[in-house]
């Protein structure tokens, strides 16, 4: 499979803290690290550095702290009004974590039902407009698939596979691109908090990213 994005498209990444990673504001891109230190500066550094010739612009949109509530009430100004060709959505996280970081704060929890429905929407409404869809699951860098938390995240996962089938996006399995990191690595080694990522955990995420759209790492050679 080769690159599926062409010459001169727009790459928009939308998503939490884990996609925002420091980027400027109002918009993530430009010089000084404005892009962010995640895996959106290391997608876009390996788009440069492999495809110089295509001029892909990527465009960081992440927020901390953001479930797919927050990213519904910023869609029109950070989706819609930036034009995207492509658009990667990375959401989930922070829905499932509350409901075990704060459990008593049912009003911050966001159930797989609404999640769900509203990651669909935002799919829905905005698919007809794009020339491709990327969308990543949520993860949790813990190796037991029993663990509460990773039980859950991955229910919310398959919720985003099932999105990705039905409208016919690009699916990442993000938590299966840590798996085959954690058969090796101790999950602190990558995440202090199990998920927050360090370099090389943002690294994991930007790899199997690039393999969705089909990056060829030897291109030009």
């Amino acid at each position: 499979m080769s690159l599926q994005l062409k010459k001169r498209d727009k790459l928009v990444m939308i998503g939490d803290s884990i996609t925002d990673c420091e980027r400027a504001r109002p918009v993530g891109e430009g010089l000084f690290n404005a892009i962010g230190k995640g895996y959106v500066g290391i997608v876009d550094a390996l788009l440069t550095a492999v495809y110089p010739d295509m001029g892909i612009r990527v465009v960081n949109v992440g927020s901390s702290g953001n479930n797919v509530r927050n990213l519904k009430d910023r869609w029109q100004t950070d989706v819609i009004d930036l034009k995207p060709d492509w658009l990667s959505i990375m959401i989930g996280i922070n829905d499932v974590w509350r409901q075990f970081d704060v459990p008593t704060m049912t009003e911050t929890h966001v159930y797989l039902e609404e999640y769900e429905q509203t990651l669909e929407e935002l799919v829905i409404r905005t698919k007809p407009s794009l020339k491709g869809l990327v969308l990543m699951s949520p993860f949790y860098i813990e190796p037991n698939p029993q663990d509460a938390m990773r039980e859950t995240m991955d229910r919310y996962g398959e919720a985003v596979r099932r999105i990705a089938g039905k409208h016919n996006a690009v699916f990442v399995d993000t938590q299966a691109a840590f798996n085959r990191v954690l058969e090796h690595i101790y999950p602190a080694t990558l995440a202090w908090d199990r998920v927050h990522p360090s370099q090389a955990g943002h690294t994991v995420l930007a790899r199997a990213f690039l393999q969705g759209i089909g990056f060829d790492y030897q291109n030009g050679l």
